[in-house]
Protein backbone atom coordinates (compact mmCIF):
# COMPACT_ATOMS: atom_id res chain seq x y z
CA UNK A 1 0.00 0.00 0.00
CA UNK A 2 1.36 3.40 -0.98
CA UNK A 3 2.57 5.53 1.88
CA UNK A 4 0.78 8.53 3.63
CA UNK A 5 3.84 10.44 4.15
CA UNK A 6 5.46 9.87 1.00
CA UNK A 7 8.25 12.64 0.73
CA UNK A 8 9.12 14.74 -2.57
CA UNK A 9 12.18 12.68 -2.33
CA UNK A 10 10.44 9.31 -2.34
CA UNK A 11 8.72 10.43 -5.80
CA UNK A 12 11.79 11.93 -7.23
CA UNK A 13 13.59 8.03 -6.73
CA UNK A 14 9.79 6.22 -7.79
CA UNK A 15 10.18 8.10 -11.24
CA UNK A 16 13.55 7.83 -11.10
CA UNK A 17 14.69 11.63 -11.53
CA UNK A 18 16.35 14.27 -9.15
CA UNK A 19 14.80 16.10 -6.85
CA UNK A 20 14.64 19.42 -8.79
CA UNK A 21 13.19 17.52 -11.86
CA UNK A 22 10.42 16.12 -9.75
CA UNK A 23 9.37 19.39 -7.78
CA UNK A 24 9.73 21.48 -11.49
CA UNK A 25 7.69 18.86 -13.02
CA UNK A 26 4.85 19.12 -10.00
CA UNK A 27 4.94 22.39 -10.59
CA UNK A 28 4.53 22.78 -13.90
CA UNK A 29 7.60 24.64 -14.58
CA UNK A 30 9.95 24.52 -17.77
CA UNK A 31 12.94 22.59 -18.39
CA UNK A 32 10.70 19.66 -17.93
CA UNK A 33 9.38 17.03 -20.76
CA UNK A 34 5.84 15.82 -21.11
CA UNK A 35 6.95 12.25 -21.07
CA UNK A 36 9.19 13.20 -17.76
CA UNK A 37 5.91 15.32 -15.89
CA UNK A 38 3.78 12.59 -16.80
CA UNK A 39 6.50 9.72 -15.19
CA UNK A 40 6.48 12.22 -12.12
CA UNK A 41 2.86 12.56 -11.70
CA UNK A 42 2.48 9.07 -12.17
CA UNK A 43 5.32 8.41 -9.24
CA UNK A 44 3.15 10.87 -6.57
CA UNK A 45 -0.64 9.36 -7.70
CA UNK A 46 0.91 5.98 -6.77
CA UNK A 47 3.25 6.49 -3.83
CA UNK A 48 -0.34 9.15 -2.74
CA UNK A 49 2.06 12.32 -2.30
CA UNK A 50 0.49 15.37 -1.62
CA UNK A 51 2.71 18.67 -1.37
CA UNK A 52 2.89 20.18 2.09
CA UNK A 53 0.54 23.15 2.30
CA UNK A 54 3.22 24.57 5.01
CA UNK A 55 6.16 23.52 3.29
CA UNK A 56 4.67 25.57 -0.03
CA UNK A 57 3.76 28.53 2.03
CA UNK A 58 6.90 28.53 3.53
CA UNK A 59 8.64 28.75 0.31
CA UNK A 60 6.75 31.04 -1.87
CA UNK A 61 3.21 32.01 0.54
CA UNK A 62 0.02 31.17 -0.67
CA UNK A 63 -0.40 30.72 -4.25
CA UNK A 64 -3.33 33.18 -4.75
CA UNK A 65 -4.49 30.39 -7.21
CA UNK A 66 -8.47 29.22 -7.26
CA UNK A 67 -9.19 26.69 -9.84
CA UNK A 68 -12.56 26.79 -11.09
CA UNK A 69 -13.38 23.01 -12.45
CA UNK A 70 -15.94 23.13 -15.10
CA UNK A 71 -17.65 19.88 -17.31
CA UNK A 72 -18.82 22.15 -20.35
CA UNK A 73 -17.04 25.40 -21.07
CA UNK A 74 -19.44 26.35 -23.84
CA UNK A 75 -22.75 26.69 -22.16
CA UNK A 76 -24.42 29.74 -21.16
CA UNK A 77 -24.76 28.42 -17.64
CA UNK A 78 -20.98 27.74 -17.09
CA UNK A 79 -19.86 31.23 -18.68
CA UNK A 80 -22.27 33.52 -16.51
CA UNK A 81 -21.07 31.57 -13.45
CA UNK A 82 -17.62 31.91 -14.21
CA UNK A 83 -17.54 35.15 -15.38
CA UNK A 84 -19.50 36.43 -11.84
CA UNK A 85 -17.14 34.67 -9.80
CA UNK A 86 -13.94 35.57 -11.49
CA UNK A 87 -14.74 39.65 -11.03
CA UNK A 88 -14.87 39.25 -7.61
CA UNK A 89 -11.75 36.97 -7.33
CA UNK A 90 -9.64 39.26 -9.77
CA UNK A 91 -10.64 42.32 -7.61
CA UNK A 92 -8.96 40.84 -4.70
CA UNK A 93 -5.77 40.10 -6.79
CA UNK A 94 -6.97 35.77 -6.61
CA UNK A 95 -6.04 34.02 -10.14
CA UNK A 96 -8.25 32.19 -11.45
CA UNK A 97 -7.10 28.79 -13.17
CA UNK A 98 -9.70 27.57 -15.54
CA UNK A 99 -10.14 23.53 -16.13
CA UNK A 100 -12.67 21.58 -18.09
CA UNK A 101 -13.01 18.33 -17.24
CA UNK A 102 -15.39 16.53 -19.87
CA UNK A 103 -16.58 13.27 -18.24
CA UNK A 104 -16.42 11.52 -14.97
CA UNK A 105 -13.34 10.07 -16.01
CA UNK A 106 -11.53 13.30 -16.62
CA UNK A 107 -12.75 14.34 -13.28
CA UNK A 108 -11.36 11.60 -11.58
CA UNK A 109 -7.83 12.26 -13.09
CA UNK A 110 -7.73 15.64 -12.78
CA UNK A 111 -9.26 15.86 -8.47
CA UNK A 112 -6.46 12.72 -8.22
CA UNK A 113 -3.13 14.63 -9.92
CA UNK A 114 -4.36 18.02 -7.80
CA UNK A 115 -3.02 17.30 -4.30
CA UNK A 116 0.43 16.35 -5.88
CA UNK A 117 1.08 19.34 -7.97
CA UNK A 118 -0.40 21.46 -4.87
CA UNK A 119 -1.12 24.45 -7.22
CA UNK A 120 -4.21 26.26 -5.64
CA UNK A 121 -5.36 27.31 -2.63
CA UNK A 122 -9.09 26.79 -3.19
CA UNK A 123 -11.15 24.75 -5.89
CA UNK A 124 -14.49 25.90 -6.62
CA UNK A 125 -16.65 22.65 -8.84
CA UNK A 126 -19.68 24.20 -10.96
CA UNK A 127 -22.55 21.74 -11.47
CA UNK A 128 -20.87 18.99 -10.66
CA UNK A 129 -20.58 16.17 -8.20
CA UNK A 130 -17.63 15.53 -5.83
CA UNK A 131 -17.68 12.05 -4.06
CA UNK A 132 -16.05 10.57 -1.08
CA UNK A 133 -13.02 9.74 -2.24
CA UNK A 134 -12.51 12.56 -4.41
CA UNK A 135 -13.39 14.99 -1.55
CA UNK A 136 -10.93 13.21 1.34
CA UNK A 137 -8.36 13.67 -1.70
CA UNK A 138 -9.03 17.15 -1.74
CA UNK A 139 -8.98 17.95 1.57
CA UNK A 140 -5.31 16.58 1.87
CA UNK A 141 -4.11 19.79 0.58
CA UNK A 142 -5.50 22.37 3.25
CA UNK A 143 -7.47 24.23 0.19
CA UNK A 144 -10.63 25.40 0.60
CA UNK A 145 -13.63 23.66 -1.78
CA UNK A 146 -16.67 25.09 -2.75
CA UNK A 147 -19.87 23.77 -4.77
CA UNK A 148 -21.24 26.71 -7.40
CA UNK A 149 -24.41 25.89 -9.15
CA UNK A 150 -25.20 22.56 -6.95
CA UNK A 151 -24.80 21.40 -3.75
CA UNK A 152 -22.18 18.45 -4.12
CA UNK A 153 -21.68 17.53 -0.51
CA UNK A 154 -20.70 18.88 2.76
CA UNK A 155 -18.96 22.20 2.28
CA UNK A 156 -20.16 25.52 0.98
CA UNK A 157 -22.47 25.73 -1.99
CA UNK A 158 -24.52 27.96 -3.65
CA UNK A 159 -27.30 27.25 -6.28
CA UNK A 160 -30.60 27.50 -6.78
CA UNK A 161 -33.72 25.35 -5.57
CA UNK A 162 -34.63 23.67 -8.71
CA UNK A 163 -37.65 22.07 -6.54
CA UNK A 164 -38.80 25.32 -6.13
CA UNK A 165 -38.12 26.59 -9.66
CA UNK A 166 -39.72 23.73 -10.92
CA UNK A 167 -42.77 24.83 -8.64
CA UNK A 168 -42.94 28.01 -10.01
CA UNK A 169 -43.10 26.94 -13.68
CA UNK A 170 -45.50 24.40 -13.14
CA UNK A 171 -47.76 26.18 -10.58
CA UNK A 172 -48.36 29.29 -13.46
CA UNK A 173 -49.79 26.55 -15.88
CA UNK A 174 -52.11 24.91 -14.17
CA UNK A 175 -53.40 28.21 -12.84
CA UNK A 176 -54.05 29.26 -16.37
CA UNK A 177 -55.88 25.99 -16.47
CA UNK A 178 -53.37 23.71 -18.06
CA UNK A 179 -53.83 19.75 -17.58
CA UNK A 180 -52.52 18.54 -20.10
CA UNK A 181 -48.44 19.14 -19.70
CA UNK A 182 -45.61 17.74 -21.39
CA UNK A 183 -42.09 18.08 -19.74
CA UNK A 184 -38.93 17.98 -21.77
CA UNK A 185 -36.45 17.25 -19.10
CA UNK A 186 -32.29 17.87 -19.02
CA UNK A 187 -29.79 15.40 -18.29
CA UNK A 188 -26.07 15.55 -18.68
CA UNK A 189 -24.30 11.97 -19.40
CA UNK A 190 -21.30 13.11 -18.25
CA UNK A 191 -22.92 12.65 -14.75
CA UNK A 192 -24.55 10.07 -14.76
CA UNK A 193 -26.85 9.71 -11.62
CA UNK A 194 -26.77 12.78 -10.52
CA UNK A 195 -28.91 14.56 -9.19
CA UNK A 196 -30.84 10.88 -8.71
CA UNK A 197 -34.05 12.75 -9.47
CA UNK A 198 -33.99 16.29 -10.47
CA UNK A 199 -36.00 18.46 -8.23
CA UNK A 200 -37.53 19.94 -11.45
CA UNK A 201 -38.65 16.70 -12.59
CA UNK A 202 -40.14 16.12 -8.48
CA UNK A 203 -42.19 19.97 -8.96
CA UNK A 204 -43.83 18.72 -12.32
CA UNK A 205 -45.17 15.27 -10.88
CA UNK A 206 -45.78 16.88 -7.95
CA UNK A 207 -47.82 20.10 -9.44
CA UNK A 208 -49.76 17.44 -11.23
CA UNK A 209 -50.86 15.34 -8.37
CA UNK A 210 -52.02 18.34 -6.35
CA UNK A 211 -54.40 19.18 -9.25
CA UNK A 212 -56.05 15.58 -9.52
CA UNK A 213 -53.89 14.42 -12.93
CA UNK A 214 -51.42 11.47 -12.68
CA UNK A 215 -48.31 12.31 -14.60
CA UNK A 216 -48.73 11.01 -18.60
CA UNK A 217 -44.86 9.25 -19.71
CA UNK A 218 -45.93 9.60 -23.18
CA UNK A 219 -46.36 13.41 -22.35
CA UNK A 220 -42.21 12.98 -21.04
CA UNK A 221 -39.40 13.05 -22.51
CA UNK A 222 -35.42 13.49 -20.98
CA UNK A 223 -32.58 14.94 -23.29
CA UNK A 224 -29.26 15.90 -23.11
CA UNK A 225 -28.94 19.70 -22.77
CA UNK A 226 -29.27 22.07 -25.95
CA UNK A 227 -31.47 23.47 -28.47
CA UNK A 228 -30.94 20.65 -31.22
CA UNK A 229 -32.09 17.89 -28.44
CA UNK A 230 -34.84 20.18 -26.90
CA UNK A 231 -36.40 20.19 -30.47
CA UNK A 232 -36.30 16.95 -31.13
CA UNK A 233 -37.68 16.26 -27.68
CA UNK A 234 -40.70 17.87 -28.61
CA UNK A 235 -41.28 16.20 -32.00
CA UNK A 236 -40.92 13.03 -30.34
CA UNK A 237 -43.60 14.18 -27.74
CA UNK A 238 -45.77 15.40 -30.72
CA UNK A 239 -45.12 11.83 -32.32
CA UNK A 240 -46.32 9.91 -29.35
CA UNK A 241 -49.97 11.81 -29.10
CA UNK A 242 -51.39 11.89 -32.29
CA UNK A 243 -54.48 12.46 -30.70
CA UNK A 244 -53.54 16.40 -30.50
CA UNK A 245 -50.59 18.08 -28.44
CA UNK A 246 -50.63 18.95 -25.30
CA UNK A 247 -51.98 22.30 -24.08
CA UNK A 248 -48.72 23.22 -22.37
CA UNK A 249 -45.04 22.11 -21.96
CA UNK A 250 -42.55 22.78 -19.22
CA UNK A 251 -39.09 22.61 -20.16
CA UNK A 252 -36.17 22.62 -17.79
CA UNK A 253 -33.92 25.15 -19.55
CA UNK A 254 -34.37 27.97 -21.98
CA UNK A 255 -31.71 26.50 -24.03
CA UNK A 256 -33.92 23.07 -24.45
CA UNK A 257 -37.11 25.61 -24.78
CA UNK A 258 -35.43 27.57 -27.68
CA UNK A 259 -35.49 23.95 -29.51
CA UNK A 260 -39.47 23.19 -28.56
CA UNK A 261 -39.98 26.59 -29.86
CA UNK A 262 -38.74 25.94 -33.51
CA UNK A 263 -40.45 22.24 -33.48
CA UNK A 264 -43.67 23.85 -32.39
CA UNK A 265 -43.43 26.11 -35.54
CA UNK A 266 -42.38 23.62 -37.64
CA UNK A 267 -45.42 21.11 -36.84
CA UNK A 268 -48.07 24.33 -37.40
CA UNK A 269 -48.57 24.77 -33.77
CA UNK A 270 -48.65 28.68 -32.94
CA UNK A 271 -47.41 29.12 -29.25
CA UNK A 272 -49.20 30.23 -27.09
CA UNK A 273 -52.84 29.74 -28.98
CA UNK A 274 -52.10 26.14 -29.36
CA UNK A 275 -49.31 25.09 -26.75
CA UNK A 276 -47.91 27.27 -23.97
CA UNK A 277 -44.58 27.20 -23.18
CA UNK A 278 -42.59 28.07 -19.90
CA UNK A 279 -38.77 27.10 -18.71
CA UNK A 280 -36.19 28.34 -16.11
CA UNK A 281 -33.09 30.03 -16.58
CA UNK A 282 -33.88 33.68 -18.52
CA UNK A 283 -31.02 33.18 -20.91
CA UNK A 284 -30.82 36.52 -22.88
CA UNK A 285 -32.55 35.33 -25.33
CA UNK A 286 -35.61 34.23 -23.93
CA UNK A 287 -36.64 38.03 -23.54
CA UNK A 288 -36.30 38.46 -27.16
CA UNK A 289 -38.61 35.44 -28.02
CA UNK A 290 -41.26 36.29 -25.47
CA UNK A 291 -40.26 33.16 -23.80
CA UNK A 292 -42.00 32.78 -20.36
CA UNK A 293 -39.25 31.43 -17.85
CA UNK A 294 -38.33 30.95 -14.27
CA UNK A 295 -35.19 33.38 -13.66
CA UNK A 296 -32.20 32.89 -11.85
CA UNK A 297 -29.55 35.06 -11.44
CA UNK A 298 -26.54 32.78 -12.63
CA UNK A 299 -23.41 35.68 -12.78
CA UNK A 300 -24.93 36.33 -9.22
CA UNK A 301 -24.35 32.73 -7.86
CA UNK A 302 -20.73 32.89 -9.34
CA UNK A 303 -19.95 36.04 -7.28
CA UNK A 304 -21.43 34.29 -3.90
CA UNK A 305 -19.20 32.06 -4.75
CA UNK A 306 -16.56 34.48 -5.31
CA UNK A 307 -17.00 35.71 -1.83
CA UNK A 308 -16.90 32.15 0.11
CA UNK A 309 -13.24 31.85 -1.28
CA UNK A 310 -12.58 34.92 -0.23
CA UNK A 311 -14.36 34.65 3.78
CA UNK A 312 -12.60 30.96 3.46
CA UNK A 313 -9.02 32.71 2.60
CA UNK A 314 -9.09 35.71 5.12
CA UNK A 315 -9.65 38.27 2.26
CA UNK A 316 -12.81 38.96 3.51
CA UNK A 317 -13.04 38.24 7.40
CA UNK A 318 -16.89 37.33 8.41
CA UNK A 319 -18.84 33.67 9.13
CA UNK A 320 -18.98 31.79 6.24
CA UNK A 321 -22.53 29.94 5.30
CA UNK A 322 -22.59 26.44 4.63
CA UNK A 323 -24.88 27.11 2.00
CA UNK A 324 -26.92 29.90 0.02
CA UNK A 325 -29.72 29.11 -1.65
CA UNK A 326 -30.68 31.47 -5.00
CA UNK A 327 -33.26 33.21 -5.59
CA UNK A 328 -35.88 32.54 -8.54
CA UNK A 329 -38.50 34.76 -10.13
CA UNK A 330 -41.28 34.09 -12.44
CA UNK A 331 -41.32 36.02 -15.76
CA UNK A 332 -44.47 36.14 -17.61
CA UNK A 333 -43.77 36.74 -21.18
CA UNK A 334 -45.68 35.86 -24.21
CA UNK A 335 -45.02 32.06 -24.61
CA UNK A 336 -48.21 31.28 -22.11
CA UNK A 337 -51.81 31.94 -22.24
CA UNK A 338 -54.91 30.63 -20.11
CA UNK A 339 -56.21 27.60 -22.00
Amino acid sequence: MASPTASLADVARHAGVSLATASRALNDAYGVSTATRAKVLAAATELDYVASPDATRLASGATRRVAVVVPHIERWFFGQMVGGLERVLAAADLDVLLYHVGDEADRRDFLTRLPARRKVDAVIVVAFPVDEDERQRLELIGAAIIAAGGQSADYPYVCIDDYEAGSLAMRHLVDLGHRRIAMIGGLDPDQPGWPVVSGRSRAYDDTLKSVGVEPDPRLVHEVEWGPTNGAAAMHRILDANPDGPPTAVFVHSDELAFGALQALRHRGLRVPDDVSVVSIDDHPLAELLDLTTVAQDVAAQGAVAGQMVLSTLGDRPGALPSGVTAPVELRVRASTRHT
